[in-house]
């Protein structure tokens, strides 16, 4: 029986569970918000969380920041800033500094889909969308998506030009060589 025993496995070992979180920690505190599935989202909620309240507490402490920087992959930048600018801005705020927005369900297995961010973030803090990577750390954004669509419309129309005209030069080749 589980008692008393908190989080999830996902299905993965102690090591890989603890380098995914610290992971997704450093990517959701450099992008402020980032696309996942939601157990996953669930789980990270209360990482974020305490690191938030251990840098609230002490800021100016070495301890506190060397005891994020272990926990965080020694991402100086991102110590830095949850240092500094997220302390600052949770001063006075008593805990719930994310927000969990379910995001439908991900193409290919229906796993549920969440959006995890900060509360309180201002609206100039999201990063666009070409910056970060695919996969999981997604930064989600409607208006920088709404801005990329007519530059990918126009890289799929000439892509597929060219990937015609390749085939027709392909298909010369194999009437050539059958003969």
């Amino acid at each position: 029986m589980r008692h008393k025993l908190s989080g999830r496995k996902l299905n993965r070992t102690s090591s890989h569970r603890k380098a995914m979180f610290m992971n997704m920690s450093n990517s959701f505190f450099e992008h402020e918000q980032i696309k996942t599935t939601l157990p996953k989202a669930k789980d990270l909620r209360s990482i974020v969380e305490r690191y938030i309240t251990m840098a609230k507490k002490d800021p100016q402490s070495l301890h506190t920041r060397r005891t994020l920087l272990s926990r965080l992959n020694n991402n100086n930048d991102v110590v830095t800033k949850l240092v500094t600018t997220l302390a600052e801005r949770y001063k006075k705020r008593p805990g719930g500094y994310t927000r969990i927005v379910k995001a439908g369900f991900r193409y290919g297995d229906s796993a549920p889909m969440a959006v995890i961010e900060l509360v309180d973030r201002p609206r100039d803090a999201v990063v666009n969308r070409n910056e970060s990577s695919a996969g999981e750390g997604q930064v989600i954004d409607q208006a920088s998506k709404e801005a990329v669509a007519p530059e990918k419309k126009a890289k799929s129309k000439k892509a597929s030009q060219s990937s015609e005209t390749k085939k027709s030069a392909s298909d010369t080749k194999k009437v050539v060589s059958k003969k």
